[in-house]
């Protein structure tokens, strides 16, 4: 694989710790201990900021920037947007004898951080010696509030241990933020008001005009002395500390955003603040742990070691998928159909906050499993987003619609011709989110409202797309860059190709079933769309022959020419060339059979109940060593199928790799933000991979597989308004029905119900 763990935090079932702190390591611990409840995400910077290097990023879904780009050649787009940090609602100075607490000048012990999962909440603390021989205990506790989203609090108390005296704190909300890349201030000048414990303030972007407005109430045992300018609003107080008497100051706050109406926006927000000011931090706090205990009810993964010369192993892996789990839960819950998952969440400026075709590729499934009502949300998206990607279609000279492979707003926010032109996957990835969902949920009623429509508009932007051989009469996609993303304008990748085709058939199906079954709404469709039986049977025509290159044994070419393509070892690049876009020069990626991620595996994966376990044995064994992994889903994949093909220590090799992906920093590119399809995926390769669930079925199918250093696997998950519980141990796996009626399964390819009384296998 060529990647090693690169170790750092302490490894504990519950929590993420840092012990003592490295300022080289700063912004990849920023990272780790991000927070978010899908609106407000927040990264793992210091409170009180400082000399040290961080990325201080407070952001808002939903709230970017738009930017002009240069006239180029059509199809190539003029203009992108990119999310921006917002409000700063952590801003703190704190000073004591005239000295500023900054951790990269003072002098300090006992420093530690802790993000602890079962509450939801970051700790930060550590001794402050101060110039003047005084010792002061600083300990910070934030959260965002999963269940208010415009919610956040933060809390922060002085303990003086060597004496008796007064120290200044100053909290307020801050629009004076840096955009990383850019080095830019993206809000214009805001509005403010200060009354007496109470902020309030509010800004707009420059071009997006994106409104948001933010309140504070500062429980001080002082008086607070306010203070407004351009951008910032600030409440001053000075605390009389007693030796050994610690001090507890709460910050409350409130954070809005309204895309149009500003002036509406301050006076709701000042409405809902002075209703919600009776809520405590400590009512909050207490909220918020309830709302984590009943989600690890559902939602948990219970690993044990099978003996204790695996136990550190296994708890690493613990507190890996631990850790994916409340990333994912932090990222998105359904709360808004106007927002999707960015590929760094809320958690880095990295690809601009942009999402990716991976949202229902590979982030999808974890909702199907774990919160229905956030699947269907985030294909509500894509269907508000339609018109958009049918304008986009419009632009690549095609018809129907192409979705982009970058988007915070449904329109294309990447400029690099290559990935945005050549890249078809996004649409054949939303269409499959939508059959998948389908095949999961049995909500029929999102089919024939919404999603026959997004299906026919992308079937006609497949056929515009499609080109035919005129030796052959095949039909294929020309001048495309597949899923792996190091080979450029191919000819038949196969994973663009095979998508293509199981999209145009699904489309075709869907669009007869709703003819028959649904004639009043499919004649409003008609009218809507022009859609007639002749174009159907021309989506069948193209489908049924589509080129798909394939040899007797079943090996797949990844494209055409691919295997005249120079050979290279993936396993002899150092570790310090990655990652490679920042080592290599961009041409040179392209020169050889290196792949960045599974391509030809990853339709393995996804129709996996549609090839032989030889086909999928040929193509893994082919493509497997050609894989760097540079992207982060790519790990997961190879588990998975891995352990299908009864390659355990591969599997769990590769498992512990995607589900500590991030907390081991694999890939040297932590600090910009944390890898959403990678914590996704890990949670996928617990299920998908050794509880061996396969959901491309019109049945459950579940083929388990313990790996020898586990003892045991625990893990739950909804299906059609049922809770399914397994527990796989060494010699059995146990399914119970915990909630909900009757099913039928197939479990190592035999059928079963599955009722109250469970399973024993």
């Amino acid at each position: 694989m060529g990647k090693i763990a690169d170790k750092y935090f302490e490894t504990h079932d519950w929590k993420v710790i840092e012990q003592g702190f490295d300022p080289s390591y700063a912004r990849v611990s920023e990272s780790i201990f991000s927070l978010g409840n899908e609106s407000i995400g927040v990264r793992g910077f210091f409170d009180e900021g400082g000399s040290t290097d961080s990325l201080r990023g407070a952001y808002i879904n939903g709230v970017y920037e738009l930017i002009d780009l240069p006239k180029s050649y059509k199809g190539i787009v003029d203009k992108t947007h990119f999310m921006i940090p917002s409000v700063d609602w952590l801003m703190t100075e704190i000073t004591l004898d005239d000295e500023i607490l900054d951790m990269g000048k003072i002098k300090y012990s006992e420093f530690s951080r802790e993000l602890d999962m079962r509450s939801g909440t970051l700790l930060r603390s550590f001794i402050w010696h101060t110039k003047s021989g005084k010792d002061l205990r600083l300990t910070f506790t934030r959260f965002t509030d999963m269940q208010n989203s415009e919610r956040a609090y933060q809390q922060i108390v002085f303990e003086a241990l060597n004496f008796s005296g007064v120290v200044c704190l100053v909290a307020g909300l801050d629009f004076n933020v840096i955009h990383s890349g850019r080095d830019t201030c993206y809000w214009g000048d805001a509005k403010s008001e200060v009354i007496d414990n109470k902020c309030f303030i509010q800004s707009k972007t420059l071009k997006s005009g994106k409104s948001v407005f933010a309140s504070a109430i500062i429980d001080s045992p002082s008086p607070c002395l306010g203070r407004s300018d351009e951008k910032a609003v600030t409440l001053t107080t000075a605390l009389p500390l007693k030796k050994a008497e610690p001090v507890r100051v709460n910050k409350r706050v409130i954070i809005l955003f309204n895309e149009e109406n500003g002036n509406e926006l301050w006076k709701t927000g000042q409405e809902l603040s002075a209703k919600t000011s009776f809520v405590s931090y400590e009512d909050a706090r207490i909220g918020q742990k309830e709302y984590w205990e009943n989600y690890w009810k559902l939602s948990d993964v219970v690993i044990k070691a099978t003996s204790e010369n695996f136990s550190d192993t296994v708890s690493g892996e613990q507190q890996g998928i631990r850790f994916c789990s409340f990333q994912m839960a932090q990222t998105y819950h359904g709360g808004n159909k106007k927002h999707n998952i960015g590929a760094k969440g809320l958690t880095g400026e990295a690809y601009n906050g942009h999402a990716f075709w991976d949202t229902e590729a590979c982030c999808l499934p974890f909702y199907l499993f774990n919160n229905p009502v956030a699947a269907r949300s985030l294909l509500m998206f894509r269907y508000n987003t339609l018109e958009n990607a049918m304008e986009r279609a419009k632009m690549l000279d095609c018809k129907g619609a192409c979705y982009p492979i970058a988007t915070l707003n449904g329109d294309e926010a990447c400029d690099l011709w290559q990935h945005a032109s050549l890249q078809m996957h996004p649409s054949t990835a939303v269409a499959f989110g939508i059959w998948h969902y389908a095949n999961v949920t049995r909500d029929l009623d999102f089919i024939w409202e919404y999603g026959v429509e997004i299906l026919l508009q992308i079937a006609r932007y497949l056929i515009s797309r499609a080109g035919q051989n005129p030796h052959t009469g095949q039909y294929g996609y020309y001048g495309v860059m597949g899923l792996d993303e190091f080979h450029m304008m191919v000819h038949n990748n196969a994973y663009t190709n095979y998508m293509g085709k199981r999209t145009l058939e699904y489309a075709s199906e869907t669009v007869k079933a709703m003819k028959a079954a649904k004639p009043s709404l499919f004649e409003e469709l008609r009218k809507k769309t022009g859609i007639t039986d002749d174009e159907v049977a021309t989506w069948d025509n193209v489908a049924a022959n589509m080129a798909f290159p394939q040899n007797e044994e079943g090996l797949i070419e990844q494209h055409d020419g691919y295997y005249d393509l120079p050979y290279i070892d993936v396993n002899s690049i150092p570790i310090t060339e990655f990652p490679l876009y920042h080592h290599w020069s961009y041409d040179r990626i392209y020169r050889t059979s290196m792949i960045k991620q599974p391509d030809v595996l990853m339709f393995l994966y996804l129709y996996n109940s549609s090839f032989t376990e030889d086909e999928k044995r040929i193509n893994y064994e082919y493509y497997e060593p050609r894989t760097i992994h540079e992207s982060s889903l790519s790990p997961a994949i190879h588990s998975i199928l891995a352990a299908e093909l009864g390659k355990m220590q591969e599997a769990t090799d590769f498992f512990g790799y995607a589900t500590r992906l991030d907390l081991d920093n694999y890939n040297r590119n932590t600090n910009e933000g944390l890898h959403t399809t990678s914590i996704a995926m890990a949670w996928m390769n617990i299920v998908y991979g050794f509880a061996g669930l396969r959901s491309d079925n019109t049945l459950l199918h579940f083929a388990p597989r313990l790996p020898d250093r586990w003892k045991s696997l625990q893990s739950s998950f909804t299906w059609q308004g049922r809770i399914i519980s397994l527990e796989m141990q060494k010699d059995k796996t146990v399914f119970n029905l915990t909630s909900g009626e009757s099913m039928e399964l197939y479990i190592y390819g035999k059928k079963y119900i599955l009722n109250t009384d469970g399973l024993i296998i």
